[in-house]
């Protein structure tokens, strides 16, 4: 049980780190509180798995990925986020 919640806890701790570092490489004013941060490292993680997949082949298409390309994963989910929400208002 304690392996659960250690990687749970560490998937936390991935997730935060990686928002934070894409919300440091995007331009502008993010309004995302802690909890959004994390969400978004880890959906970064899993779009630069798929990214990884598409471009290089092997593995798993929905499988997290390494550090470079979580970022990079986290940078294109907040991007894309940015582009949703100006255009509805």
């Amino acid at each position: 049980m304690f392996e659960n919640i250690i990687d749970l806890f560490l998937w936390v701790i991935f997730g935060l780190v990686i928002g934070l570092i894409a919300r440091f490489l995007v331009p502008g004013r993010q309004r995302l509180g802690m909890l959004l941060t994390i969400a978004l490292g880890i959906a970064g993680s899993f779009a630069g798995g798929v990214m990884h997949h598409l471009l290089f082949g092997g593995g798993k298409p929905l499988q997290p990925s390494g550090i470079i390309m979580s970022i990079i994963g986290a940078v294109i989910v907040l991007l894309i986020a940015g582009q949703l929400k100006s255009r509805r208002g």
